[in-house]
C-alpha cells in the first residue's frame, strides 16, 4: 500500500468534524436519542400506564424506519434505536416499574464507558479505531503518526467522561425511583452534552498533526476496507493485551 501526502489542515479539520458527526449518528441520530424517551414520559405523565407509554415510544421509533424505507436510506442507526428502545419497553411492561423502561439504555452507555476506557488504556483508543478509515488513514495514526494517537487518546477519554456524567446523574434518579426527573434527566443528558463531547473532540483533533492518508487497493470498496481496519485493530489491540503491560504513553516535548 502506498501514501499521500498528509492533506491541507483546513481539509482535515473540516472532514473530521463532519466525520465525527456522522459517527455518531448525525442529526437523525440526535432525534433517535430524544424522541423516544420524551414520548414515553409526556405519555406515562398523563396515563400512568407502563404499557401505553411503552408502546408508544416504541410506536414512534416505527416512524423513522418507514421513512428511510421510503427514502430507500442505510437503517442502521434507525433499526439499533428501535431495538434499544424495544428492549426498555419489554423490561417495563414484564416489570410493571416505568424507570426501568430507562434501565438497557443507561446499562448499555455504562458498557460504552467500559469499552472507551479500556481502548484508551491499552492504546487502540476506540475513535481513532472509528474515524481512521472514514478519513481515510485507516490505522496509520497508531504506528506512523504519534500526535495523532495521543489526540485520538484524549478525545476518547471526553466520551469516558461523558458517559460516566450520565451515569453519576441517571442511576441515583433510577434508584430512587424518581421516574418523571429521570426522563427529564435522561433527556436533558442526551444531546447537549452529546454535541459538547463532538465539540470538544473536534478541538483536540483540529490541532493534532493532519492525517497520513493511505492508498488501498482500487478493487476494495469501502466496507471492505473498514472491516480490514476493524481486524487490524482487534488483533492489534489482543496482541497487546497478551503481550504483557501496557507501555506508558510518553508525553511530546
Amino acid at each position: 500500500m502506498s501514501h499521500r501526502a498528509p492533506a491541507a489542515s483546513t481539509e482535515v479539520v473540516d472532514n473530521g468534524a463532519a466525520s465525527l458527526i456522522e459517527a455518531f449518528g448525525g442529526v437523525r441520530g440526535m432525534i433517535d436519542m430524544t424522541l423516544p424517551g420524551l414520548v414515553f414520559i409526556v405519555v406515562f405523565t398523563i396515563t400512568r400506564s407502563v404499557v401505553i407509554s411503552s408502546w408508544s415510544a416504541v410506536g414512534i421509533m416505527l416512524v423513522p424506519v418507514a421513512w428511510r424505507l421510503y427514502r430507500r436510506e442505510t437503517l442502521k442507526h434507525a433499526l439499533g434505536g428501535l431495538l434499544g428502545v424495544g428492549i426498555g419497553a419489554f423490561i417495563a411492561i414484564e416489570s410493571g416499574k416505568p424507570q426501568n423502561f430507562y434501565l438497557w439504555s443507561m446499562l448499555y452507555g455504562l458498557a460504552l464507558m467500559v469499552v472507551y476506557a479500556v481502548s484508551a488504556l491499552v492504546r487502540w483508543p476506540l475513535l481513532g479505531v472509528m474515524l481512521g478509515p472514514i478519513l481515510g488513514e485507516n490505522m496509520t495514526w497508531r504506528t506512523q503518526n504519534p500526535g495523532r494517537l495521543a489526540a485520538y487518546t484524549k478525545a476518547t477519554w471526553v466520551w469516558v467522561v461523558l458517559f460516566a456524567i450520565r451515569a453519576l446523574i441517571l442511576f441515583p434518579l433510577y434508584w430512587a425511583g424518581q421516574v418523571t426527573w429521570l426522563g427529564v434527566a435522561k433527556i436533558g443528558l442526551g444531546v447537549p452534552p452529546w454535541l459538547v463531547a463532538i465539540y470538544l473532540s473536534w478541538l483536540i483533533l483540529s490541532k493534532a498533526p493532519p492525517p497520513i492518508k493511505v492508498n488501498l487497493d482500487e478493487e476494495e470498496g469501502p466496507e471492505e476496507q473498514a472491516a480490514r481496519a476493524v481486524d487490524e485493530a482487534v488483533d492489534g489491540a489482543l496482541h497487546d493485551l497478551a503481550s504483557g503491560p501496557v507501555p506508558q504513553e510518553h508525553s511530546e516535548r
